[in-house]
């Protein structure tokens, strides 16, 4: 395995050949022994030993652990093959915790879903059994790889859709605002002989899509029910005409532009709508998904995505929902893949509550910045690998103040772009719940993190 110290710099080496008897580190089953006492596959003796900088929990300071969400496969020839030439990634966790020892958990997480972290510790499931951590749902992945965005999504709520289709279809806009974060904006709306936004009101206009905003949406999607017949070209008018208009308001990502169609259906590829509203630029991208087996209008959908610079996806149960939703992320990262653009994100501070000073739960944030591969048939085809980061203690920040400049009455603060505080003299983080494997920015979310 090559050994690169420039991939936290967001470039890397990637191998392409196929792997099938790599044996890896998995997070999940490191020190698991089966009913003989042979350790599992995938698992094997995993030194850790309590360490004071991490709160006393068992880490692995010389090694790196994989975890695979529940829902993939952790043999799957992709996630080995990453695994594989991650693995470089080692040295380079080792060495900047050698050169910086202030620093924590750093990680790189996977566009193909796994997550590599430093220093290795063990993850617990949950009661079921399950880990539902998926890294490509982290603000920190969402918003280092791709641009802000303003989104709309159709969703078709005529008779047709009725019954599991329409439960698909409410799982599949929950799992699209999962991956929706405070740089972007939004909107729903339901459509079959008329036009519903799913919140009245906020009709024609986006908003955006914080935690409290999707939550909001969230609830409203339970009162969709399926009717009557889909007016798909009406819902599309709308959509086009509602991301132009606001636009124009200068408000909104000032980005990418995406209308998300989830549908079991398009009985005509609708082009003179596109010929109106979107061609020749082609600003607002398509990303149909296709709800249920049936695959008689896939080929109109399909037209749809690819004559407006989208992509197409099949989605037949509840199982296919999340990874099928991620797909389109890889689409709106290839600008910055093919442009190289390595931008550095911080997240807003958050509660790390497994690392603990003499004052409480620490304080956090999170640096992330996309990983793009050097190859030039990769780079030109636009193709993101992953997101690399770090959690920094908003302690570490603090210290890079000049005190002495501020004078004997002043006082440093900061805000992120969103609004949010990160640091200021009277913050007093308020602790509401305990929530484990999916609230949290960082890398130590799955250890339970409450919000701020």
């Amino acid at each position: 395995t090559p050994r690169c110290k420039k991939c936290l710099q967001g470039k890397t080496h990637m191998h392409t050949h196929r792997l099938t008897n790599y044996e890896y580190f998995n997070a999940v089953l490191i020190n698991e022994v089966d009913e003989e006492g042979n350790n599992v596959e995938l698992g094997g003796e995993f030194i850790l030993q309590p360490n004071d900088h991490f709160n006393n929990l068992s880490v692995n300071l010389s090694l790196s652990v994989v975890q695979v969400p529940t829902n993939m496969y952790n043999k799957d020839s992709a996630i080995v093959n990453g695994v594989y030439w991650s693995e470089a990634l080692n040295r380079v966790f080792v060495d900047n915790f050698e050169r910086d020892p202030s620093l924590i958990w750093q990680y790189f997480g996977s566009a193909k879903g796994f997550f590599r972290q430093y220093p290795g510790i063990k993850w617990t499931p949950d009661e079921h059994g399950v880990i539902a951590f998926d890294c490509r749902n982290r603000k920190w992945y969402i918003q280092a790889a791709t641009s802000p965005k303003d989104v709309v999504i159709l969703v078709d709520v005529s008779g047709s859709m009725k019954g599991l289709r329409l439960t698909i279809a409410r799982q599949t806009v929950s799992s699209i605002l999962d991956t929706l974060g405070d740089d972007d904006f939004f909107n729903i709306i339901a459509y079959n002989e008329e036009l519903h936004y799913v919140e009245p009101c906020l009709n024609e206009t986006l908003v955006q899509a914080d935690l409290t905003n999707k939550d909001h949406f969230r609830e409203h999607l339970d009162k969709l029910f399926a009717k009557g017949i889909g007016m798909l070209d009406v819902a599309l008018t709308e959509a086009f005409e509602l991301l132009s208009n606001f636009n124009q308001t200068g408000r909104g990502s000032g980005c990418s532009q995406a209308i998300m169609l989830v549908t079991d259906g398009a009985v005509e590829t609708y082009d003179d709508v596109f010929a109106k509203y979107n061609w020749p630029e082609r600003k607002v991208r398509i990303f149909p998904y296709l709800i249920g087996r049936e695959s008689a209008f896939a080929d109109n959908l399909k037209w749809m995505a690819c004559a407006n610079k989208g992509y197409f996806t099949q989605i037949s149960t509840l199982a296919d929902v999340q990874e099928n939703v991620m797909e389109y992320l890889h689409v709106l990262s290839r600008p910055k893949v093919i442009d190289q653009e390595h931008d550095i994100v911080w997240t807003e501070a958050y509660i790390d509550s497994t690392l603990e000073d003499n004052q409480g739960p620490v304080l956090m944030t999170t640096v992330a910045m996309p990983v793009f591969s050097t190859k030039n048939e990769t780079r030109n085809r636009g193709i993101l690998l992953g997101v690399v980061g770090t959690d920094v203690p908003v302690s570490e920040l603090l210290k890079t103040i000049p005190k002495w400049k501020l004078g004997i009455h002043g006082y440093a603060f900061a805000i992120t772009n969103n609004g949010y505080i990160l640091t200021h003299p009277d913050l007093r983080p308020l602790v509401i719940t305990a929530v484990h494997c999916c609230v949290g920015m960082g890398a130590a979310a799955w250890l339970g993190s409450e919000r701020v």
